[in-house]
């Protein structure tokens, strides 16, 4: 089977929000894609514009509004028609034949549900992107030098075979932002849907770069919100609701106890992050 079909299997979904800077170097790939979903998470910067006059044969969702990495994914899924989706994050590049070796590994393993490339900070730089689920055992050992059967992989490059999702569905829309991956293939885990990571091919992730605004500190400041919030939402859903609310505890108060380290430090990045946490963790309500 010729590459191009490799690539017609498959739709590229990338979810964005105010990421119109890294439209540019995600061209490499997405000019050879034939099906790509861009699900726009109301972006100011022009990327919805953008993307359209690079990619004509993108469809781009416009949401209108932020409605959370999960719950754009989701609506970009729903509005997938072939058998693979490749999820990526418009501050990670791949190349078409790291995409084409991916389709070609999960069509060698179609009891995969998930198949997923080596993440780098940089060229050469590999990170481990993946690992056992933290509250089943705890990994141990170097990373994988070959395909690799693990419990966990990062959401910024993730491949997946849709039928291999019935009956355990996509992302839960009540994470905002952080930890919606770690759930996600918790779920796959424990319903023996296999994850595999895929060590040949790289995707080069420039972590937080994905979003631009002009607001970095607000930015930031959400970060930390979000992170908070998911964490316990996370907790009470894999373990117990008191679970959360003592780590919920246990959190507050080493916030608390640091903030004030970091405004004599003079962070400004820092300091609003961990104030986002604060008020996350102050504002939590547990929900079904």
């Amino acid at each position: 089977m010729g590459g191009q079909d490799l690539l017609d299997q498959v739709t590229v979904v990338v979810v964005t929000y105010h990421s119109a800077h890294c439209l540019p170097a995600l061209d490499a790939l997405l000019a050879h894609c034939p099906h790509v979903v861009i699900s726009d998470n109301g972006s100011t910067d022009g990327t919805p514009a953008q993307a359209r006059a690079r990619w004509p044969h993108a469809r781009v969702l416009e949401h209108g509004r932020n409605l959370g990495f999960g719950a754009a994914n989701n609506r970009a899924l729903a509005d997938t028609h072939t058998p693979l989706a490749f999820l990526l994050n418009p501050d990670c590049e791949v190349t078409p034949d790291g995409l084409r070796e991916l389709v070609r590994a999960a069509n060698d393993m179609p009891d995969a549900a998930l198949v997923a490339p080596q993440l780098q900070s940089a060229p050469g730089q590999a990170d481990v992107n993946y690992r056992w689920p933290k509250i089943v055992w705890r990994s141990r050992g170097a990373g994988a030098d070959g395909p690799a059967c693990v419990g966990f992989v990062v959401g910024a490059a993730m491949l997946f075979r849709l039928a291999r999702f019935e009956g355990v569905g996509f992302f839960d829309e009540r994470f905002f932002l952080y930890y919606e991956d770690d759930d996600l293939c918790l779920r796959l885990f424990h319903a023996q849907r296999p994850i595999v990571v895929w060590p040949a091919v790289a995707a080069v992730h420039r972590a937080r770069g994905s979003v631009k605004g002009k607001r970095p500190w607000k930015s930031e400041y959400l970060r930390g919100y979000h992170h908070a919030q998911s964490k316990l939402i996370y907790a009470a859903k894999h373990r117990s609701v008191a679970a959360a609310q003592g780590l919920r505890w246990s959190v507050l108060l080493g916030t608390t106890l640091a903030l004030p380290l970091r405004v004599v430090a003079f962070s400004p990045k820092l300091v609003a992050r961990m104030a986002g946490r604060w008020m996350g963790l102050i504002r939590w309500r547990l929900r079904d």
